[in-house]
């Protein structure tokens, strides 16, 4: 197969209805707007304003609080560790540390730090220093025979 031999699965697109392309084409004339009124003509936002009212989505009242300094870890699965010390992509021998985990390709930027949840298993014994652990991870880790240690974020160099 050579590049210009590409193309998609029958069915796969769709051709772009033309409107007002002429009275055979089946959407010509007034291009399925049917006459008059004020959805026929163009700029219309009916849905959004309403005509000077405050609008429904202004008047409903606003749930929740975002917070503005709230941390962000990458979320990172025992099953998957012990996946990618399987294939080889993570040394099970040496402390697996976040670097070693954004390394391997396990876990793609740190944010605010690494984050172990125990969902999947690990069979491997392992020693894991990371900034946050579920219970039952440090548990599951544990009873492989390994150990998971929870180290706090270093904190970013003040100016």
């Amino acid at each position: 197969m050579k590049l210009h031999e590409l193309r998609d699965n029958d069915g796969a697109t769709k051709k772009r209805k033309r409107v007002g392309r002429g009275a055979g084409s089946g959407m010509g004339k007034t291009g399925g707007r049917g006459i008059k009124g004020q959805k026929s003509r163009s700029g219309v936002a009916i849905k959004g304003y309403e005509g000077g009212q405050m609008p429904l989505y202004q008047r409903l009242p606003k749930r929740g609080f975002n917070k503005p300094n709230r941390k962000q870890f990458a979320v990172v699965n025992l099953g998957l560790i012990q996946k990618f010390i399987d294939e080889k992509k993570l040394d099970g021998k040496a402390v697996v540390t976040e670097d070693a985990l954004v390394a391997s390709g396990l876990v793609r930027r740190k944010l605010d730090g690494v984050r172990i949840l125990a969902k999947g298993d690990i069979s491997a014994k392992v020693t894991i220093e990371v900034t946050g652990a579920s219970k039952s991870a440090v548990e599951a880790v544990e009873k492989a025979g390994g150990t998971l240690t929870v180290a706090a974020p270093a904190a970013a160099p003040a100016e």
